[in-house]
């Protein structure tokens, strides 16, 4: 399964050098003929640097190794359009992150030996961390980019590492850069972007998420989560603040809590409150770790139901902003159940109306 999942590495970096080379330049902003139907996929091989050879951890390379292989196996890989990474700059970063915390990640992950921990929080490194960190954000920027200018109807972007803990100064939780937050601020300097709906369906709450948009009227934040999980935020009564106030929707799921009960969330509170605020974009922080027996999790959430959400979340997209979505990987730690759940997640999106 390693040296298939190598080859068709190899296969892919041919076919995204070749689709980069064919596209036509567009100035930011610029909006082309929507291709209907078509599902972007940004993947690069930096992101399996991060934690390369750490078994041992729950975030591992393999994560991406099951997806990838899973996607081949169901056919799905050849009707993706392939859309490169690219290395995110300091200043794209620092739409969300503080200069100084950018500074700190370079300066401790420059020149790794083995592994180590960055020192604001509970996030592992390894010396390919960096390069995936700027890999990742720029390669969900570029997903950006393809959406917004019309060159995909929606994208899927599994990167590493995932990013919904880390907050403008901290990074924790396995995250070192936001990279879904980053995208919302990025789509809305870059392609004009009045409003932004972040639909975060992780088992754990995006608290870095949350924090960088608390009083935000232009973000609707909306987040099912176990409330009594890492890192113990989320409450149902931090609805936002100031101009942000009614913006930010937590809704706690049970431990234990299936398909049936994460789809009633969305239907009951997605729905409306998206409906209200007509967002030019959705972006959708995708944690599988809500999957039925994941190693961190405690949900009993399977494929089906991720088709569920999927498909409230393209049918808001394509009654309220033309069908754009952009979903990016979070969590999801069991390797043959976060094979599924992608698989069927992404097939959702392929065939989105």
């Amino acid at each position: 399964m390693r040296t298939l999942f190598l080859r068709l590495v190899g296969v892919f970096a041919v076919s995204v050098a070749a689709a980069a080379a064919s596209q036509v330049p567009t100035a930011p902003g610029q909006t082309l003929d929507r291709q209907a139907g078509t599902t972007a996929l940004v993947f690069d091989r930096s992101f399996l640097g991060h934690l390369a050879g750490d078994t041992g951890h729950p975030e591992r390379p393999e994560r991406l190794t099951a997806i990838m292989d899973g996607l081949d196996s169901a056919g799905l890989l050849d009707t993706l359009q392939r859309v490169p990474a690219r290395r995110a700059t300091d200043d794209e970063l620092a739409l969300v992150h503080t200069l100084g915390y950018v500074n700190l990640v370079k300066r401790e992950l420059a020149n790794v030996q083995g592994l180590t921990n960055l020192s604001t929080g509970d996030t592992a490194a390894s010396a390919g961390t960096l390069d995936a960190a700027y890999m990742a954000a720029g390669g969900v920027l570029n997903a950006v980019d393809a959406v917004m200018e019309g060159r995909a109807k929606n994208a899927f972007c599994p990167v590493r590492p995932p990013g919904h803990h880390a907050t403008s100064d901290r990074g924790m939780g396995f995250c070192v850069f936001n990279n879904v937050a980053i995208a919302a601020r990025y789509a809305q300097q870059v392609h004009g972007a009045g409003r932004v709906l972040i639909v975060d369906w992780d088992y754990h709450h995006g608290n870095g998420t949350e924090d960088a948009f608390y009083d935000d009227e232009s973000i609707l934040y909306f987040s099912t989560h176990d409330y009594a999980a890492y890192p113990g935020t989320g409450a149902p009564a931090r609805t936002g603040s100031g101009n942000g106030r009614g913006l930010n929707i937590n809704v706690p799921l049970s431990r234990g809590a299936g398909d049936a009960d994460i789809l009633r969330a969305f239907q009951e509170s997605l729905v409306p409150a998206a409906r209200a605020f007509k967002p030019d974009l959705i972006l959708v922080s995708a944690g599988f770790d809500g999957m039925r027996n994941d190693l961190l999790g405690n949900l009993d959430i399977t494929p089906e139901g991720f088709v569920a959400i999927t498909r409230v979340v393209t049918d808001l997209a394509d009654e309220l902003c033309d069908g754009r979505v952009v979903s990016v990987l979070e969590g999801g730690y069991r390797l043959d159940g976060l094979a599924d759940s992608v698989v069927a997640h992404v097939r959702a999106l392929t065939t989105a109306d």
